[in-house]
């Protein structure tokens, strides 16, 4: 049988994250959405999206279609990583071929376009 390699990473709450005003977790936010579009813009980042931990521990999981090394160092570089807001989980996954299809579509640059698209949907 035959397997396609990705990578999922997750976004996990650090428990010592900065105290952010209003302001800085707004910048922030959009620098965070923006470093994600610009990894699908770059074909890196094939899914993401918010998760619904009820615990609050797991905020967010991307899945890339490169190898986890290089899964790490590119999620490592988004701002609210490097902010400290999150600590990343990365774990290798291997499918089935052919039972995953992922397209393009839009991923946000920014909070404003967040409110857009739920405003379309």
């Amino acid at each position: 049988m035959e397997f396609e390699r990705y990578t999922i990473t997750l976004l996990v709450a650090s428990p010592d994250a900065p105290k952010l005003s209003e302001e800085e977790a707004g910048a922030l936010q959009d620098a965070h959405l923006n470093h994600l579009a610009n990894l699908h813009e770059a074909g890196h980042l094939l899914a993401v999206g918010p998760l619904e931990d009820p615990d609050g521990e797991l905020r967010g999981l991307s899945i890339l279609n490169v190898e986890p090394e290089r899964a790490r160092e590119l999620k490592e570089a988004d701002p609210a990583v490097r902010a400290g807001l999150y600590r990343l989980r990365v774990i290798p996954w291997n499918v089935p071929a052919g039972a995953m299809r992922f397209s393009r579509t839009f991923v946000p640059r920014s909070r404003a376009d967040v409110a857009g698209s739920e405003g379309s949907a």
